[in-house]
């Protein structure tokens, strides 16, 4: 059994759906006895640990150990976290999201030579694997947070703690975009911002409709300027993303023969780097009001060299040809980006794996992702 296998079944085993205290303990002990790095826990439940001079460029490979809840085939009796090998795969909540890929992220974190490193060796040491032969030190970080799940709990107040690193591997899924098994480096995705239309009016028998007004109606109004709305869209190292809004739950109304007082219609929209659809144009219907519950950022890379730099290690680590892609969904590298590191996206999911009763991992990509964030981590 390769050592990340054996790793991301450890983490794997342990329940983190609604509390992460044992795997935050799993990270930290394995970080504290594997490496002589600077290991910190903050009050959140994050784990952070740093090699290398401080006042360098830094890289930080990050993940979560968070989850989310297990389905009943996932767990026993006992209420333990079922981990099964088979057919070439890792089967278990959160194999794919995304304890896989900080397993990943932990061992090159550990392995990686980045200049005057504990290992003792330097990036020449390791020109045949295509590294720089030049011995330029810099400050390798690992960060596991909590509350991915949630929102980006974790990350908030990692940030809010003063975690800036320069530059960031987001290791969320990016395997299967541009072709299937190849594991792509994403240089974009969209954000997710949650809002709630309400509507209101004043009741009255519904045999006099005229004696009230309508909220049903009002909502109906807002809908429809919703549905005229462009969805914006940005370009991204020639990587269209685009974002969508869509109404998707509406709730009014308290009985057949009344006319309505309160209607509210709820609206997902997918957000993209630096536009928003302009929803506040409902509250110009009369008695519309529009409230923002979740804004969750989008990411967009800053730096075409460092996306470069991660697609040629993520090149060298396989056989397919991978690019440069976006993904559709959240990660913590919107919260990351939006704080100002430099970040992309590259792991082990799959799309389709994440969140689901049969969530899965290849062992082959688990392993590939090691090399790749080894490799990217000494190139860097």
């Amino acid at each position: 059994m390769s050592e990340v296998v054996e790793l991301t079944r450890g983490l794997v085993s342990i329940p983190s759906h609604d509390d992460e205290t044992e795997a935050g303990d799993y990270i930290e002990n394995w970080l504290r006895e594997e490496t002589d790095a600077e290991v910190t826990r903050d009050d959140a439940g994050n784990v952070v640990a740093r090699r290398g001079p401080a006042d360098a460029a830094s890289l930080a490979l990050v993940g979560h150990h968070d989850v989310v809840p297990p389905a009943d085939s996932q767990t026993t009796a006992a209420g333990e976290y079922v981990v099964e090998e088979r057919d070439g795969r890792l089967h278990g909540r959160g194999t794919a999201d995304m304890k896989g890929a900080v397993a990943a992220a932990m061992l090159a974190f550990r392995d990686a030579a980045v200049g005057d490193t504990a290992s003792g060796r330097t990036r020449s040491d390791d020109a045949d694997r295509g590294g720089s032969d030049v011995d330029q030190p810099s400050e390798l970080v690992f960060a596991s947070f909590v509350g991915e799940e949630q929102g980006g709990v974790g990350a908030r107040a990692a940030i809010e703690d003063g975690f800036a690193p320069d530059y960031a591997i987001v290791g969320e899924g990016s395997t299967g975009y541009s072709a299937e098994g190849a594991t792509d480096v994403a240089v974009a995705h969209k954000g997710r911002r949650g809002s709630t239309v309400t509507a209101r009016g004043s009741a009255a028998h519904a045999s006099e409709p005229e004696a009230g007004e309508n909220a049903v109606y009002r909502a109906c109004d807002a809908v429809d300027v919703i549905r005229d709305l462009e969805f914006p869209a940005v370009e991204v190292f020639g990587e269209e993303v685009r974002g969508s809004v869509a109404v998707t739950e509406i709730d009014g109304g308290s009985a057949w023969n009344v006319i309505p007082e309160a209607c509210e219609v709820t609206v997902d929209e997918r957000t993209v780097p630096g536009e928003r659809a302009p929803l506040e144009r409902v509250e110009e219907i009369e008695g519309v009001e529009w409230t923002v519950e979740q804004d969750l950022p989008p990411m967009r890379c800053d730096d075409a060299d460092f996306a470069e730099t991660v697609l040629a290690a993520a090149s060298d680590a396989q056989v397919a040809d991978p690019e440069l892609v976006s993904k559709p969904h959240a990660t913590d590298a919107g919260w990351l980006a939006e704080a100002g590191t430099t970040c992309v996206v590259c792991g082990v999911a799959e799309p389709g794996e994440a969140h689901t009763d049969t969530e899965s991992a290849s062992i082959e990509v688990l392993e590939r992702c090691y090399d790749i964030y080894r490799d990217a981590a000494e190139r860097f």
